[in-house]
């Protein structure tokens, strides 16, 4: 029996997981979480990210290999992050997957964090036995991911499957990647809690089923946009079954059904009542999950991604921004 660890990095907390897979099967044996140092930087917070894989190790015994899940885009050729949207600091070019390596002595892989979140819901939670899935995260951002014919969704460039950054509303508010109107910007939890004057996303769920109509009036505005991205994920990839995850959807049934329904609203090439809209079961450590499942076996097949053949995000976006 072969030992993967799974370290989920978080504006807030780092998780960790450790898989223990053998014959093809994979079942997780502990998990456990620390603090994020963010505002201390990179190094900092690559250190917290070693010490708790120790202390993790410590516990469950030797680690075959290591996968860290990242809250945004990396190059696989060198393992250096390329942009962080949402965690705070001098991250671009940081060589996180050496560090990780190199401090826990152990081989490491990296993979964004919704497409963790993806692998571990498609693989062991609540899309477990279907062969098409997309995925989505409603926490500080909106992120996604697809599982397509029983393989992680990667694209030409690596970031296939950033279900948040479809742009929808080309004089939309700015999002963090960049680009105008992204469902991110127009549906994150954050933005809906603060437009509607609420502290959290959860305040805004309790006062809308409560009857609230500006609660209400801005929730349904989100969730439509929610639902033109989800049908339009529905007409181009024909997921079996659509997860939403994160934090915001931690308000359970009252949010998924809402979501559902918008989705089923916009939806005419499938019947609707054939599109499946679930809450995620895995819980907070799915990314930490999906990070040991990626280390478990590269979530690529395709191995010049490793080898930095196929275009990388970084040398994308250098082209982009000087036009060569």
């Amino acid at each position: 029996m072969n030992r993967y660890l799974g370290l989920d990095l978080g504006g807030t907390n780092i998780k960790a997981a450790v898989i223990a897979a053998s014959d093809g099967m994979e079942e997780i044996i502990t998990t456990d979480t620390a603090p994020t140092p963010a505002a201390d930087g990179p190094d900092a917070v690559a250190e917290a990210m070693i010490d708790l894989g120790s202390s993790v190790r410590e516990r469950v015994g030797a680690l075959d290999g290591v996968g860290v899940g990242v809250p945004g885009l990396f190059d696989f050729g060198t393992g250096e992050i390329v942009f962080f949207t949402n965690l705070p600091g001098p991250w671009e070019g940081f060589p996180l997957r050496s560090r990780i390596a190199d401090g826990l002595g152990v081989s490491t892989t990296l993979v964004n964090d919704a497409r963790a979140f993806t692998f571990a819901e498609s693989r062991l939670g609540a899309a477990r036995g279907c062969r098409n899935v997309a995925c989505i995260t409603l926490g500080t951002g909106v992120g996604g991911g697809l599982y397509l014919n029983d393989e992680l969704h990667f694209g030409a460039f690596g970031i296939g499957g950033e279900l948040g950054h479809q742009m929808l509303l080309a004089d939309g508010p700015v999002c963090g990647c960049g680009n105008p109107g992204c469902l991110e910007a127009l549906a994150r939890p954050p933005a809906v809690a603060r437009r509607c004057g609420r502290a959290t996303f959860q305040e805004v769920i309790s006062d809308a089923e409560a009857g609230d109509p500006d609660a209400n009036r801005e929730l349904d505005w989100a969730i439509g946009w929610l639902g033109v991205g989800l049908a339009n994920i529905v007409t181009m990839i024909g997921p079996e079954r659509i997860v939403v995850g994160g934090g915001g959807a931690a308000a359970g049934d009252p949010l998924i059904d809402r979501i559902r329904d918008a989705v089923r609203e916009r939806v005419t090439l499938v019947p609707p009542e054939h599109v499946d809209v679930v809450a995620a079961t895995l819980g907070p450590t799915a990314g930490a999950v999906g990070a040991a499942l990626a280390a478990v076996a590269t979530p690529t097949r395709d191995d010049r991604f490793l080898a930095g053949e196929i275009p990388s995000a970084a040398m994308r976006r250098t082209e982009v921004t000087t036009g060569d």
